[in-house]
This record gives C-alpha cells, structure tokens and sequence, in this order.
C-alpha cells in the first residue's frame, strides 16, 4: 500500500519526473517469467515443426480477420 508521504512526494514531482517514474515502474511490469518464456519458445517451435512437415495447416490473414469478428 503506498504511504501518505509517498504519495505526496510523487505527486509533486515535476512533469518529467513522473514520466520517467511512470516509465520505470511500467517496465518493472513488463519483466517476463523465464519458465514462460521457454515453454513459448518451445511451444512456437514445435508448432513450425508440425508445420512444415505438413501435419498442420497455416491460416491466411483473412481467415484469422474473420475468425477475430466472430469473437468479438
């Protein structure tokens, strides 16, 4: 929970200051899971496996627009 002093320290930065403040803590967000990362990676490259020994079809980008406005 942030503090009453905290808040007020960071409300009374100046513009830039809170960019660069908003900035940090958005990429503190952004940091990705190692364990994920690795299952994604091994997860694209078995699916391009499968593709390209044909055990699997593509998609053309049309099919992928009208798949997205049926969800939507």
């Amino acid at each position: 929970m942030i503090t009453k002093e905290l808040k007020a320290q960071v409300l009374s930065l100046n513009p830039i200051d809170k960019i660069g403040l908003v900035e940090m803590l958005l990429e503190s967000l952004d940091k990705t899971d190692p364990e994920i990362e690795a299952a994604w990676v091994a997860e694209s490259e078995r699916r391009y496996a499968a593709y390209k020994r044909g055990e699997i079809q593509g998609s053309t980008l049309d099919e992928v627009k009208k798949r997205i406005r049926l969800c939507s």
